[in-house]
């Protein structure tokens, strides 16, 4: 699905990704881990065009994504949330979910004001399309659907981001530590939640940025380890957690 090859990005005299070479698999959970700075974010904003690379390669089904705007790459089916909400909290959860969905809507002021019978079926149908993400995801989100966001838990706002990437419909998600700011329970039950959606959803592939292991060790199939822009490990939870390159990047090196 998704190929990298040498993919390299500098900020100046700073190389946040080291000639990275990894791949993607239809249909899997892929875990990116790392200390802070080792460019796992960076890895996102370049495959999803918030960056444009120094050099290198990725290849989506054999097209290239380098040099693609960010909205050609989300109509080709990449979608994502971020490391701190982005969500409109004054808002209904409708409609911060419907905005994940923008560049696939008519929209303008001539077929807004002019177009009535077009724009209502519109809107009906995105009710319809939401609401039906809503029961894989989420149900008791369904009743509170025209509730401003303002006033929900931080696991359902969690929940509101991800149904906002996943309105489109895409073939790959990307997770950017979805549990940041969570309890160990709510953590748990966004995990249950994400694990239900690949169960109803099947093609989908996930690419999960975390630092909680826990979390890796669950829902994983295979985890890849980045430190300082460079892939250290690959494998399965119990093959990472054992490398001793792993361990000095999270631990450090032993002192005499």
């Amino acid at each position: 699905m998704i190929t990298v090859t040498d993919l390299t990005m500098r900020f100046g005299g700073l190389t946040a990704l080291d000639h990275l070479n990894l791949h993607i698999n239809e249909g899997e959970v892929l875990g990116l881990l790392g200390p802070n700075g080792s460019g796992k974010t960076t890895f996102f904003n370049v495959l999803t065009g918030l960056y444009k690379a120094s050099g290198g390669s990725i290849l989506l089904d054999g097209t290239e994504v380098i040099g693609q705007s960010p909205q050609s790459i989300y109509r080709s089916g990449v979608a994502r949330t971020f490391q701190r909400s982005r969500l409109s909290l004054p808002l209904t959860v409708f409609d911060n979910i419907v905005i994940g969905d923008y560049q696939h809507m008519q929209r303008g002021l001539v077929f807004n004001l002019f177009r009535r019978k077009a724009f209502r079926a519109e809107y009906d149908a995105y009710v319809e399309k939401v609401t039906a993400l809503l029961n894989i995801f989420s149900p008791p989100l369904v009743a509170q659907l025209f509730e401003p966001v303002e006033t929900f838990s931080m696991i359902d706002r969690r929940r509101i981001e991800v149904c906002r990437a996943l309105i489109s419909r895409p073939r790959l998600l990307l997770l950017d530590e979805p549990s940041a700011g969570m309890t160990h329970d709510e953590t748990d039950a966004l995990m249950d939640d994400i694990l239900q959606v690949r169960s109803k959803l099947p093609g989908l592939s996930v690419v999960l940025i975390e630092h909680q292991m826990n979390v890796i060790k669950r829902i994983t199939d295979r985890c890849l380890v980045l430190n300082y822009g460079q892939k250290i490990a690959e494998g399965s939870y119990a093959e990472i957690t054992a490398d001793p390159a792993v361990q000095t990047a999270y631990l450090g090196e032993e002192t005499a």
